[in-house]
């Protein structure tokens, strides 16, 4: 005899299965296999101790084990990332030319892995940026141990590469793991050049399209996003637009400042807290929040 908690059940599951729902219908579901969440927080514990070995990953004991322990690693990513990209090599169009598959994921890999050292070339510079910039920074140690700009740039870096090579959906997961470990949302499709340093960084947004250049500064809660959005003519966002800041080598960018639209900042220019900026200014620009009004405010400034 069926019930009514049977009834509800395998309304429950016609439901879920995608069928008498219109807007769940469209998503469609994938047949194919897709990434492991788990697996890539171990590809970027790996690239971690790889980038910074002895920092993370467990202690390197001795200077002459240094390249056993970084040939176990990147052996163990390159596996572990072979298999990631076969997962989502054909995500975006679902089309798998299974014959081929794992040959070309296995090619982008060993690509990835040739990159790393470029890869660990920028990120010392990034450290070497903090550390100049910081007068709180006692030593390189200190922060790769503890600054979280560095672990977002790690996965920013890494990300960035993946996506350099054509990698699907596996890029802005990477990207989206530091965002929750750190409050640091850097889109993969960004470029940065080196020397990037966030102080602080709880709240910066670096949107897809921004390009960043050389020894460029920001401080917490800075947004390098968009004005507005291109709409086709059925009312949808137009995809692939240049819609970010363009920001030249040499400028700083001050706590909670709003940088917006497709314009650029010179070089050697400075933006001060709190600023609004939807305009281009040229290179060696200071630009400032306007002063308080406070005539009609005496000792409690209003509160």
């Amino acid at each position: 005899m069926e019930t009514k908690s049977d009834t509800i059940i395998e309304e429950a599951i016609r439901l879920l299965s995608g069928h008498g729902d219109a807007e769940c219908d469209a998503l469609g579901h994938h047949e194919q296999l897709l990434p492991s969440i788990e697996k890539l927080e171990e590809v970027v514990e790996l690239l971690r101790s790889i980038i910074f070995p002895g920092y993370f990953g467990g202690p390197v004991l001795r200077q002459q084990s240094r390249h056993h322990f970084l040939g176990v690693r990147i052996e163990k990513l390159y596996g572990l990332l072979a298999g990631q990209i076969l997962s989502v090599q054909h995500f975006d169009t679902g089309n798998c030319d299974s014959a081929n598959a794992a040959e070309k994921a296995a090619e982008t890999a060993s690509q990835f892995i040739g990159l790393l050292p470029d890869i660990r070339r920028k990120l010392c510079t990034d450290v070497k940026a903090i550390y100049d910039g910081d007068p709180a920074a006692k030593n390189y140690g200190e922060i790769i141990f503890c600054y979280p700009s560095i672990r977002a740039m790690i996965n920013y870096r890494a990300a960035h590469a993946l996506l350099s090579l054509g990698v699907p959906l596996i890029p802005r997961i990477i990207a989206e793991m530091a965002h929750s470990e750190t409050g640091i949302d850097i889109h993969p499709g960004a470029h940065i050049g080196d020397h990037f340093c966030i102080d602080h960084g709880t709240g910066v947004v670096i949107g897809e399209t921004c390009i960043i250049g050389s020894h460029v500064r920001l401080y917490q809660g800075v947004t390098l996003g968009a004005k507005k959005f291109a709409l086709d003519d059925d009312g949808n966002p137009v995809k692939n637009l240049p819609r970010h800041p363009i920001i030249e080598d040499n400028v700083v960018i001050y706590s909670n400042a709003n940088i917006l639209g497709r314009i650029t900042i010179g070089k050697n220019s400075v933006i001060g807290g709190n600023v609004w900026q939807t305009m281009s200014v040229p290179p060696n620009s200071r630009v400032l929040q306007q002063k308080a009004v406070e005539s009609t405010f005496t000792d409690g400034l209003g509160i």
